[in-house]
């Protein structure tokens, strides 16, 4: 003869609840735990924010190593500003940032920028300085990509999103660098940026 449950369905039915929400939170818990999360938000749409300004400027500037000169000075400060934000966020939330998932986040994240200085030095010394944009957008949207594979998937997406742009800029017409610029490092990271600190803790 079949055994019958002391519990009514609605206990068993709460139980179940209860284990699925537990598991799902032991999963999300377990993909934190191997991703880069110290990326901050809050830091990138600072730098959203200079990259406008430093648009604004370049597009004035009629010399081109001046014009370069202007861009080179945003990527610093821009290392800058998120160097010290990310430092911020992992101390604020108890995030590693150069072990754990760190480890594998760094080499990624760099080989490709590394990649981008070299073409960029040559491409200065040919003279074209039409293509640096495209070039920028690209290489460092596959740095974030990269370097994305190890962090959560929004920062992968915002890699992609570079991607797509620095094509764009790159079979676009001459003379709108600023343009595109300012709209992948300008309005992509801010609108990453805000995503990221609202779901990621800063």
């Amino acid at each position: 003869m079949r055994a019958v449950s002391s519990q009514p369905a609605e206990t068993r039915d709460d139980v179940r609840s209860h284990a699925a929400r537990n598991l799902r939170f032991i999963r999300e818990a377990l993909e934190s735990a191997g991703s880069f999360t110290a990326v901050s938000g809050r830091g990138q749409v600072a730098i959203a924010a200079t990259a406008v300004l430093a648009a604004g400027l370049a597009s004035r500037l009629t010399s081109r190593p001046a014009w370069l000169a202007a861009w080179l000075a945003e990527a610093i400060l821009a290392c800058a500003i998120g160097g010290a934000a990310m430092a911020a966020k992992a101390r604020r939330n108890g995030l590693p940032v150069f072990a754990g998932a760190g480890r594998r986040f760094w080499p990624a994240f760099a080989a490709p920028l590394a990649a981008g200085a070299v073409l960029t030095a040559i491409l200065v010394a040919r003279g074209l300085f039409d293509v640096l944009p495209g070039i920028w957008l690209l290489l460092f949207g596959t740095a974030v990509v990269s370097g994305g594979s190890v962090s959560v998937s929004l920062v992968r997406t915002m890699g992609w999103s570079f991607v797509a742009l620095g094509v764009v800029a790159l079979v676009a017409p001459p003379g709108l660098g600023d343009v595109f610029l300012a709209a992948g490092f300008g309005g992509l990271l801010a609108a990453f940026g805000a995503a990221i600190a609202r779901r990621h803790g800063g």
